[in-house]
This record gives structure tokens, sequence and C-alpha cells, in this order.
């Protein structure tokens, strides 16, 4: 069983825990803005089992973050555990040249309560309070204006973008999936060498006012829609920016001695 009141101090939420949509959006919310989302094991060379202890045990007693099977993983553990009715979807992510992964590629979340939600806290930069799952209406969240897209037997999450464009982020059917059905694309993502999660270091979490995010030696810091980046001179300031931005403290053992590929964000 989840121990709710540790899960809830671990992301600051002191609020009442009754299975409502307003409880739901503010944990919701304040996992967000604790618990980054991050890869760094993957580049330690530590493998991630798919097993809903251990993935709340990373995050409430290690402190940590985690992909989205991680935490999703945890995140529908403890709503589970407060009364919330949770139902685990598939998702393919849609990928900048053109398609989608395939199924099992993205975890995210069904809530039902009065009305079905759309929960997400394993998405990096997404959504921050969950959306209502209903196709054709504009949602406008602190991260930004999103939709749900009827595709027929699957629907399309997008997101607005500053120019005016919508974007698509990832599509799912309402199927209900079992935890243990993740496993295979799980181990590729840690595995491939065609996985973004093997080519670059990535830890990044919502702000109050905007996000924090460290890609490779590269820190980006967008307040109030204002970005500023900075390259870190090394390892070391690496580590202490993980620790004063994230919390993350201890990980100085790497899987190689070569430099990580750094992406743009």
């Amino acid at each position: 069983m989840v121990d709710a009141s540790s899960y809830l101090t671990r992301i600051g939420y002191s609020g009442p825990t009754a299975s409502t949509a307003n409880t739901l959006r503010a944990i919701h919310h304040a996992h967000l803005l604790t618990v980054p989302f991050e890869n760094l094991d993957i580049a330690l060379g530590r493998k991630i089992v798919v097993d809903e202890d251990a993935f709340v045990r990373k995050v409430v007693e290690q402190r940590r973050g985690g992909f989205c099977y991680e935490l999703n993983g945890a995140f529908a553990a403890l709503l589970r555990s407060l009364g919330f009715q949770v139902t685990l979807l598939s998702a393919r992510v849609a990928r900048d040249q053109g398609g989608e992964g395939p199924e099992f590629d993205h975890l995210t979340l069904r809530v039902d309560l009065a009305e079905p939600w759309l929960a997400d806290v394993g998405f990096g930069e997404s959504f921050l309070e969950p959306l209502r799952m209903k196709a054709g209406a504009e949602q406008f969240d602190p991260a930004g204006t999103f939709r749900l897209v009827d595709l027929g037997e699957r629907l399309e999450l997008e997101k607005v973008e500053p120019v005016g464009h919508w974007k698509r982020q990832y599509s799912f059917t309402l199927l209900p999936r079992r935890l243990e059905q993740f496993a295979g694309m799980c181990h590729y993502h840690q595995s491939s060498p065609d996985s973004s999660f093997t080519q670059n270091r990535v830890c990044t979490k919502a702000t109050a006012n905007g996000r924090i995010t460290l890609s490779g030696l590269k820190l980006i810091v967008t307040r109030h829609g204002h970005r500023e980046e900075k390259m870190l001179s090394s390892e070391q300031e690496w580590r202490d920016v993980l620790q004063e931005h994230f919390g993350i403290f201890g990980l100085t053992e790497q899987k190689t001695s070569e430099p990580h590929k750094v992406n743009e964000q």
C-alpha cells in the first residue's frame, strides 16, 4: 500500500484529499512543481524495472523524479490510495519528422469522477492541471492552451504554439492497460541508441512562473515567458544545479567517460 501521507508531504501538498476534481487538480499541479521529469538513471546505467512499488520508492523515499512510466505509475498509485478511479492508457508520441511512436511509447492516465479527466505528470513540459477528456474544446491551463481531437479510434492531445499553430503531443485510445504491458517500451527507451533518453541527460520541472531544465550541460530557465540559457562549465557545476534546483544529490557515477549529446530544448 502507498503511504499517501508521505507521498503528499514529498510533493508539498497539505490540502483536502477527498476524491474530487479540485483535489485532483491541486495534487496534479503540486506534483509537477516538485517532482522532476528526468532520465538520469539511464545515463548512470541503472536499470529501470516496471514496478509500482519501485516507482513510489524512487519518488518518495529517494526524492527523485523519473520518466513517464515511473512518474505516472507512481502518481496512479497515489491517486488510487486516495480513492480515485484510475485507468492506465497507452499513448503514441508524435514525432517531429512526422508520424508517431509505437503503442506503449508513453503512459498516461484517465481519472474518472463525475466526468473523465486526462492526468499526466510524466510528459515533461505539458499541462499542469488535468484536462477534461472532451474532444473539440480548447482548454486553458497555466502552461498553455490544449485540446483533444477525435481521430475516431483515438484521441489526440494538441498544444497551441506561440505562433498560433496547434502542435501534436500524443494520441491514445481509451483501452485500459496493465502496468506490465509497458515493460517492453520501458526497456527500449533506456537501452536503444535510437531512443532520445539514451542520447542526452535531461532533468526538468515546472516552477511557479515558468520552468527550469538541465539538458546536458545547458541550463535553461524560463520566467514569465522569458527564456535564458547558460552552458555549465563542469560536471561539478551540473551536480550543484541538480542539488540546488531539483533536490537531487549524489549522482556522481557516469556510465561512460564519453560526453553526452546535448539536444536543444
